[in-house]
């Protein structure tokens, strides 16, 4: 039988990992090879190791690994594939902030109104619902509105001197609107707003996540280098609206993420259709040089949901809407998955 556990590997040595463009063996994603039943009639199955669970060409790679099995070993009885996936982390987080954090992304976007918390929110729980350890910070200090979204008004006590993030829709989540009164309004600049950020961060025991998704908020100031300088992060997203006067704000947010040296995972359009238009989001995106993860159409019970702290991920799951911010999510996985397959980025502090 180790005969036909080497010529399964062989022929999965030829299969290609779609966004990786490596063969499953040599990315260490063959496991457990098994073969039962008879030499003449094999029975096999085998484990493939995904770079997350969120894999958007899963059904592609299993017919290729059964095809690729197949055409080696044509008198196999069976060929069966069972998935497993390993995040990879970034190791400057662990370094850097000591928390169990594998990959933070930053959404941002030139100018408020874009629909970013909203895009924040469901791509963190669509993560979830993947199978991903997922988690949220609200880092708008100026307009936390997370807490409202996630459908949560307070968080859970303190533990041992640590702030324990609330949770809501499989993903455990953290905002400076937990600890002010509703109607004070902040007017921190510098010094006050980097502490603030990185206690966010330290002073928070934050579970061991996948992917901890950033809501920036809008514009280029302080809170933007601050999260740089204190966080090492894994890439940022652009959000936009499809009209061409939305744009130039793009372009000004994903500037500041080129200034600070933090890879662009990607575009997306927000709020696409008849009434905005569409292909903004492409246009910046080919401008950049970056992938366009795609466009969410406008859908009124995107804000219902937002306002009743329901997701439309979870409260329409089969809406266009929800359908696009799952696939976007997918994207969003995969893109962290070749970043963590190059060369780490050098953080710039200035």
């Amino acid at each position: 039988m180790q005969s036909i556990v080497e010529e399964v590997r062989r022929a999965l040595s030829t299969v290609m990992e779609p966004e990786l463009h490596r063969d499953l063996v040599s990315l260490n994603m063959v496991r457990d090879i098994q073969v039962t039943g008879s030499p003449e009639h094999p029975a096999i199955a085998f484990t493939l190791m995904l770079t997350t669970p969120a894999c958007p060409l899963r059904s592609q790679i299993e017919a290729d690994a059964i095809a690729a099995v197949r055409q080696a070993l044509p008198q196999a009885s069976a060929v069966e594939v069972r998935f497993d996936s390993q995040v990879r982390g970034d190791p400057r987080i662990a370094q850097k902030l000591r928390v169990p954090i594998k990959n933070i992304v930053a959404v941002a976007s030139g100018k408020g109104g874009v629909g970013k918390s909203t895009i924040s929110v469901n791509l963190a729980v669509s993560l979830a619902l993947e199978g991903a350890r997922a988690g949220l910070l609200d880092a708008d200090i100026y307009g936390p509105n997370i807490p409202m979204m996630m459908g949560v008004d307070k968080m859970p006590p303190v533990e041992r001197g640590k702030i324990v993030p609330a949770q809501a829709h499989g993903v455990e989540f953290m905002s400076m609107g937990f600890l002010l009164p509703a109607d004070q309004a902040l007017i921190w600049r510098g010094p006050m707003l980097h502490k603030a950020i990185q206690q966010l961060f330290t002073d928070v025991r934050w579970g061991e996540l996948d992917y901890l998704i950033v809501d920036l908020p809008p514009g280029t100031g302080d809170a933007q280098l601050s999260l740089a300088q204190i966080a090492p992060l894994t890439g940022g997203i652009i959000v936009t609206m499809p009209q061409m006067v939305s744009l130039a704000d793009a372009r000004r947010g994903a500037a500041a993420f080129q200034q600070l040296a933090v890879p662009i995972l990607g575009v997306i359009e927000n709020m696409s259709g008849e009434i905005f238009g569409t292909g903004g989001g492409e246009t910046i995106a080919q401008e950049l040089g970056t992938e366009f993860l795609g466009r969410v159409p406008l859908d009124p019970q995107v804000r219902v949901g937002g306002d009743a702290g329901q997701p439309i991920v979870v409260a329409h799951p089969e809406s266009p809407a929800a359908q696009a911010l799952r696939t976007l999510a997918r994207k969003l996985a995969a893109r962290i998955s070749l970043v963590g397959q190059q060369d780490e980025p050098e953080l710039r502090i200035l």
